[in-house]
Order: C-alpha cells, then sequence, then structure tokens
C-alpha cells in the first residue's frame, strides 16, 4: 500500500526571485557530491567571476540531468531547436570570444 505524498511548500523570497545571470557552468564532482559553479564571464575583463556555487549529491545531478533535458526537449518543441557554434557542441573554447578585439570601446 502506498503512502498519501505531502505536497513540498517552496518559498522563493525577492532578492533569490530576481536570478543571477551566468554564461558559463563549470561542473566538478568527487566520488560523493557534484559541484557546479555558476560563473559571469564579461567582454574584454581578464577575471571570471562565479556567482554562484551549487553542491549536489550524485543522485540529485542525475536528476537535474533529466529535468533539463526535458524542458530543453520542451522549449525546442515550442521554440525550434538551439544552434550551437559549428563544432562547438560541448565544452567552449577558451578563452570565450565576445566578438571583440579586447579593450576597444
Amino acid at each position: 500500500m502506498s503512502e498519501k505524498q505531502n505536497p513540498i511548500n517552496i518559498e522563493l523570497n525577492d532578492e533569490v526571485a530576481q536570478g543571477t545571470y551566468s554564461n558559463l557552468a563549470v561542473i566538478t564532482h568527487s566520488s560523493s557530491e557534484f559541484i557546479i559553479d555558476f560563473v559571469r564571464i564579461m567582454p574584454g575583463m581578464p577575471k571570471a567571476q562565479v556567482k554562484s556555487r551549487i553542491i549536489m549529491t550524485p543522485d540529485h545531478a542525475k536528476r537535474l540531468l533529466f529535468a533539463l533535458q526535458d524542458n530543453l526537449a520542451k522549449y525546442e518543441a515550442n521554440m525550434g531547436p538551439i544552434k550551437l557554434p559549428e563544432g562547438n557542441e560541448g565544452m567552449p573554447p577558451f578563452p570565450m570570444n565576445f566578438g571583440t578585439k579586447g579593450g576597444e570601446a
């Protein structure tokens, strides 16, 4: 016999609801956890700043992977395929090219 599950009450405060922009994620792992650093890289800046770090168990990382795959499929079904630069289906080359020659205004 299965027990009835109670819904989880998730709160989202105003500061977190604003979100944090990231244009790079760096993922590392150990035997017991996955660490995802969300980074913001700005054109012409020599340093990039980690804006948020999320640490999760391997099973939660796999659930996140499945949730992202599901949501990307739904997005592309509505909006069309997301196009990546030719030959750039994996990791972006470093340094990332923002279309500038650096430091020019």
